[in-house]
């Protein structure tokens, strides 16, 4: 069945599918407003013509869930966002924290093709520039055992993977300290008052807060 969906139904259905990947259950229309900066009764009322199209499970009082349809445009909307970031970054000279609202943009474009060929062209990555998975041209998500780097102890070792908060504010704060996706880390120390932690990150110590540390994804080392 094909779908002709405005900008606005394709970012409800994103942000919903975002929502309920974190809470794994039907997902209330105040957190959509919420994540969209819009009002509670504007959410309703395109969750309403949503359900219309079979595109999501709508029962008042109890939330909002994608439908199977609901769920595959939302997931080709991410990997399009998340390869035109790929592309951005790697052959037009974006900054990892530039690049998520012109994305915001190109993720729109409605067709596949061009789509199957930015992907062949940038020969398949796995992940985006703040380390999101990206999804094949079936939806599937590679699957990966990650945390965040707060919830490491002391001596533990590992390698940062992504980021949480994806926002311009945070990326510049990394890439003003030096913290780079990819970077090997160890916990030297975790202080239990506030639990930031002192890190050894490619060698260098460095100081960090729990609001940071809570940002960062991370992979243990086996």
């Amino acid at each position: 069945m094909k779908f002709d969906l405005s900008q606005t139904e394709e970012n409800y259905l994103k942000a919903i599918y975002s929502l309920f990947v974190v809470s794994n259950k039907a997902v209330s229309t105040n957190k959509i407003a919420e994540k969209l900066e819009t009002k509670p009764s504007s959410v309703t009322d395109m969750v309403k013509k949503l359900a219309d199209k079979d595109l999501v499970n709508y029962i008042k009082y109890q939330g909002v869930s994608l439908t199977a349809n609901g769920k595959e445009i939302a997931v080709h909307v991410i990997r399009k966002h998340r390869l035109w970031e790929v592309f951005l970054v790697r052959h037009l000279g974006f900054q990892w924290d530039e690049v998520h609202e012109v994305a915001e943009q190109l993720e729109h474009v409605k067709s596949r093709k061009l789509t199957d060929g930015l992907d062949a062209f940038l020969e398949f990555p796995r992940y985006d520039p703040h380390g999101d998975p990206i999804p094949d041209k079936d939806g599937n998500f590679i699957k990966r055992n990650i945390t965040v780097l707060s919830a490491l102890k002391e001596k533990e070792e590992s390698k940062i993977v992504g980021v949480k908060d994806s926002s311009s504010a945070f990326l510049k704060y990394l890439d003003n300290a030096d913290i780079k996706l990819g970077a090997e880390i160890q916990v030297l120390y975790k202080e239990s008052f506030d639990n930031s932690m002192l890190l050894l990150i490619n060698g260098q110590k460095v100081s960090i807060s729990q609001q940071i540390s809570s940002n960062l994804y991370v992979k243990q080392n086996d």
